[in-house]
């Protein structure tokens, strides 16, 4: 079940880095935010309800709740105009609990490609605390193409692993994620700091 609420999070992580990019307008995002967010939390609520009080269990699913309530937070904040200093605080306290599930993936669970993809969430989420909760607008172009890659990287092609039976939780898958990911956000942050083109001058 979380499995499938994976794949619809690249799938708002692919919109959202549109609208980041300025390809997607805020409220036309807005719609797809709500829809996962709401999925994110009906589905943590379903798996705990029936878990019977099996405590790994109820920790696997306790972090689908931080990205929930930031689609739906996102959702609602772009729909009513309000100022995203709140959903930028809220990602920073994301960013750091998502170091901890990180470090229960690799130590406990010891499912080290979702260790990395922790990490890798808890990066994109400090970048949104850097754009809205502290103004780094100069950061919202990153952000956007780090955002994109992770849609894909850490969201729906892990989500397709998982529903076909084709995922291994092997640390040399791990260290190829980790890999790929740091090149290309070290060559993403170069593209990103690049002048935009000028528009052709039509005075």
């Amino acid at each position: 079940m979380a499995s499938v609420g994976l794949l619809y999070v690249g799938a708002v992580l692919f919109v959202n880095a549109m609208m980041l990019l300025g390809k997607v307008e805020e409220k036309a995002a807005a719609i797809l935010n709500l829809f996962v967010g709401a999925l994110q939390v009906v589905t943590p609520t379903v798996i705990i309800m029936t878990a019977g009080g099996d405590l790994p269990t109820i920790m696997g699913a306790s972090g689908i709740y931080l990205f929930g309530f930031t689609y739906l937070y996102v959702g609602i904040g772009l729909l009513a105009g309000l100022s995203g200093t709140g959903v930028g605080w809220f990602s920073l306290f994301v960013a750091i609990c998502a170091l901890v599930y990180a470090a229960h993936n690799a130590l406990v669970v010891r499912d080290y490609p979702f260790a990395v993809i922790w990490v890798l969430w808890s990066f994109l989420w400090l970048l949104f605390f850097l754009v809205l909760g502290l103004g780094r607008a100069e950061l919202t172009r990153y952000t956007g193409w780090v955002t994109l890659v992770e849609a894909w990287l850490t969201a729906a092609i892990p989500a397709f692993l998982l529903l076909t039976g084709r995922y291994t939780p092997s640390a040399t898958l791990a260290l190829i994620l980790a890999g790929v990911c740091v090149v290309a956000f070290g060559g993403l942050w170069m593209y990103a700091r690049l002048p935009k083109e000028r528009e052709p001058s039509h005075a």
